[in-house]
């Protein structure tokens, strides 16, 4: 049986940086959590910060490869850089999802960490850039597919073929 990682606040723990919870009650999650597939993970905690803790947002939009290569931050609104806790979570997600043979993720949105298609942009005015978050990213080189808790259909469809392919 194939295994999804996927954001913890997506599954109700109260993991996201204001304390909250983004838990999804679609039915095709819940089928996967009543079949025992999926891995929560919260990447920010796991690589060591606090609930709640300040926002935080990869500096002047320029991305997350740009924090993988060394050329951004990813910093609160006072400033404060907490690259190598992003750092440290995604590498951490990455070797959970290897351990377990993970080839799909379901992402949160939006979050420096597991945004797939955007993610904010450094302002803190809560404007939008396009681009994947630092976690996502990491899952990506590595050949795993992540989709956002939007687009539940279309992971699905990808869960189908890779089963059907080990078949």
């Amino acid at each position: 049986m194939e295994r999804i990682l996927v954001s913890a606040c997506l599954m109700g723990r109260a993991v996201r940086f204001d304390g909250r919870a983004k838990p999804t009650d679609h039915e095709i999650f819940l089928r996967w959590r009543d079949e025992g597939r999926l891995i929560p993970f919260c990447p920010e905690v796991v690589g060591g910060l606090p609930v709640p803790r300040p926002p935080a947002e990869i500096e002047d939009a320029r991305g997350a490869r740009a924090v993988l290569e060394g050329r951004a931050r990813i910093r609160t609104p006072e400033g404060r850089d907490v690259t190598a806790f992003f750092l440290a979570g995604a590498r951490a997600a990455l070797h959970a999802a290897l351990d377990q043979g993970v080839r799909l993720a379901v992402l949160k949105e939006n979050s420096p960490s597991c945004g797939v298609h955007r993610v904010f942009d450094g302002s803190f005015t809560g404007t939008r850039t396009p681009g994947p978050g630092l976690t996502t990213l990491l899952l990506q080189d590595h050949g795993i597919d992540v989709f956002t808790e939007d687009e539940l259909p279309q992971a699905r469809k990808r869960l189908a073929e890779l089963e059907a392919a080990e078949a």
